[in-house]
């Protein structure tokens, strides 16, 4: 299946960031990571950097995928609320969850900062949009919760909305904990500053596996073999090959950037991240090179010839949405693309090992916050391996 259409912005944007080779001979190694996606770059890079020897295996060229089709809005928030997740998993896990989610927004800045990785990080404050006066009264509720879990966040009146922003809204939650990037340059980035032990091969399509008392063995669509300790599977919901994944829906999305604005009138809090309580959700960015990305119109059907068909349609009705909300902007759409991605009953990954299954490790890093969960799975994958103990892997893991 093809998982995102055909023109996405970074890619095209950003050109052959690093090129890397196909696999080209049968190879061993402690672990193999299946996915050359944000995910995986982002566990082939922790695992190297402990010093874990690492064989990274993608079918296409690296974050050619569903990470080329991201938006790359970094928040700690989830597609279920706080008050949603207290009512699904109880108080503690919603907490557990939301400060997780947090420090991961953190540990993000703070590794493409210390590695100096150029990948247009921005720290953004977020403003989620109430649609409803109910969905206002919602986020009162919402507002309280986060404030006890030590949230730093402000519940806005329409009145302090609209003396910011050219639109209307009943209320508003403006939190101050979030950032913005470039997920393909992000993908490149770790990869490259990996070092010796981790051993990259693009354009390799692993097409089954073989466990036995020693490890895994995979079989490449090159006929070469990976022999490994550990496997690691990263591929978005391609993962779906190889395991039947009942807790996981599939969707498709599209997605605008647009031509660069001269000026961003009517944008307030210095081009904050906005999102909406409505599903499905419009949500939108700016990029450093002045353009303003837009995502939302979901679809429940992932066929990618009927979804590719409707990008015109969806392109259209996002910037008339935008339009809408800043009137003041002249708008014109430069790129337009789709994708497909994967949701679960609380909106966050499953991380860790499949029961009935030796050694394997499973990274659905599926959701809205797919930036954060990669950074999550990485360190849950490392210590897994390490047998170190880490707070979140119960949190995440495939049996909750």
């Amino acid at each position: 299946m093809r998982i995102r259409s055909s023109t996405p912005f970074w890619p095209i944007r950003d050109g052959l960031v690093f090129a890397h080779p196909a696999l080209g001979q049968d190879v061993s190694c402690e672990v193999v990571v299946i996915g050359g996606g944000l995910s995986g770059a982002m566990i082939g890079y922790y695992l190297a950097q402990a010093k874990v020897d690492t064989v990274l295996l993608d079918k296409r060229d690296i974050g050619l995928g569903s990470t080329s089709a991201s938006t790359a809005l970094v928040m700690y928030e989830t597609d279920k609320s706080l008050t949603e997740l207290r009512k699904m998993r109880g108080e503690e896990f919603a907490r557990k969850s939301y400060t997780m989610c947090r420090k991961s927004v953190h540990k993000l800045e703070q590794l493409v900062r210390r590695l100096d990785l150029d990948c247009g990080l921005e720290k953004r404050t977020s403003l989620y949009l109430a649609n409803t006066k109910k969905d206002a009264s919602d986020l009162e509720e919402e507002y309280i919760l986060r404030r006890k879990c030590g949230i730093r966040l402000d519940y806005l009146e329409r009145s302090v909305i609209e003396k910011n922003f050219s639109l209307s809204k009943p209320a508003a939650l403006h939190s101050y904990e979030a950032a913005q990037l470039d997920p393909y340059l992000l993908t490149h980035g770790l990869l490259n500053e990996a070092g010796q032990s981790l051993r990259t091969f693009d354009r390799t399509e692993a097409v089954d596996f073989h466990l036995d008392n020693n490890g895994v063995t995979i079989f490449t669509d090159r006929g070469f073999t990976v022999k490994a300790k550990k496997v690691v599977f990263a591929a978005g919901f391609e993962t779906m090959k190889f395991f039947d994944l009942k807790m996981v829906k599939l969707k498709s999305t599209f997605a605008i950037a647009t031509e660069p604005v001269k000026d961003f009138t009517g944008w307030g809090f210095d081009q904050c991240l906005i999102w909406e309580t409505a599903r499905p959700y419009l949500y939108m960015r700016t990029t450093e090179d002045r353009r303003i990305v837009v995502g939302g119109e979901d679809e429940d059907f992932v066929n990618p010839a009927r979804r590719d068909r409707m990008i015109p349609a969806k392109a259209r009705n996002l910037l008339n949405k935008l339009k809408r909300m800043f009137p003041s902007m002249d708008l014109e759409i430069g790129y337009a693309w789709a994708g497909t991605f994967a949701e679960t009953v609380d909106s966050l990954p499953y991380i860790g090992e499949p029961k009935g299954f030796r050694n394997i490790y499973l990274a659905l890093c599926y959701g809205a916050n797919g930036t954060n969960f990669a950074l999550m799975a990485a360190e849950i994958i490392r210590d897994l391996y390490l047998r170190n103990p880490n707070p979140n892997a119960e949190l995440l893991g495939l049996d909750r």
